[in-house]
């Protein structure tokens, strides 16, 4: 069992990866975007009606993709000053509980976000603007999508602790 579950940590770890990495090619086309317009903008005097929408889109959908890559390489911004005090033995603790009460709130955010999504699939819900984009279906349904990303990281992350913890327990430590 213990070979399982860090097989699907090792799994997810290179998922997330992938997906974070794959996220920089939005930032990098949302800077594009963006590019573009101040050139149509203030170069032509001819603004776009897409790419406010667009680049916002871009940017959105990466921020919610890469959090397993964030939560893989544990670079969630946090106040260290803690684990200068309590000392690594309790900080190890208190990552496990941190991470044990962030899949129970993604757990609950996620299933409050479930509907709302799956009805904007299926109304195909449109932003109202000029572009009139689907962005509402787009940004829904990412946000679920990294809401799972996140919490199938956690998973993996909590049961590289328990890993971690029972290597120590062998040393001796």
């Amino acid at each position: 069992m213990s070979r399982i579950l860090a097989r699907y940590a090792d799994i997810m770890d290179r998922i997330s990866v992938f997906i974070g990495h794959s996220c920089a090619t939005l930032i990098f086309a949302c800077i594009g975007v963006s590019a573009l317009e101040v050139v149509m903008r203030y170069g032509f005097d001819n603004p776009t009606i897409w790419s406010t929408e667009l680049a916002m889109t871009l940017c959105a959908a990466a921020w919610v993709l890469s959090v397993g890559y964030v939560t893989e390489r544990s670079r969630h911004i946090s106040i260290t000053m803690m684990e200068l005090i309590v000392g690594d033995r309790v900080w190890r603790i208190f990552r496990l509980i941190q991470m044990i009460v962030s899949a129970g709130a993604i757990f609950v955010l996620t299933l409050a976000l479930w509907n709302p999504a799956i009805r904007a699939i299926e109304r195909m819900e449109h932003t109202g603007t000029a572009l009139n984009s689907i962005q509402p279906v787009i940004l829904k349904t990412a946000i679920v999508a990294g809401c799972i990303l996140y919490i199938l990281q956690l998973l993996a992350n909590i049961i590289r602790w328990v890993q971690a913890t029972e290597g120590e327990l062998a040393r001796g430590h």
